[in-house]
């Protein structure tokens, strides 16, 4: 592997394969199992541990739980059927313009 999303795809795959293959054995799978919900919940325990580690300003801290919160993400993304190619495309769509612009945008664009 010898980019930053490579690792991403890796972990995506082995996601998806436990969602297809699910597996008693496996963090992943019960996640999967466990459906939206149970999903969710830990993206928000991770996300109020990055939050906190982020406070605290340990760096390793910081790193490890923001790993945690990715992760986390993978599996709702996985679980949703949205390749992490969707989220690159919309950040890349979002490169270079103002948060501020993109957001106004966003906010008056009919859904």
């Amino acid at each position: 592997m010898t980019t930053d999303n490579d690792i991403l795809h890796a972990i995506y795959q082995v996601i998806s394969d436990r969602k297809n293959h699910p597996s008693e054995k496996s963090y992943t799978s019960s996640l999967l199992t466990g459906g939206i919900d149970k999903i969710l919940k830990k993206i928000g325990e991770e996300a109020t541990e990055v939050v906190i580690a982020a406070k605290g300003g340990v760096e390793r801290e910081i790193i490890y739980e923001s790993a945690d919160l990715i992760f986390h993400l993978l599996v709702l993304l996985g679980h949703q059927n949205i390749p992490p190619e969707a989220v690159y495309d919309e950040l890349r769509r979002r490169f270079g313009i103002s948060g501020i612009a993109e957001k106004a945008a966003r906010n008056s664009s009919p859904n």
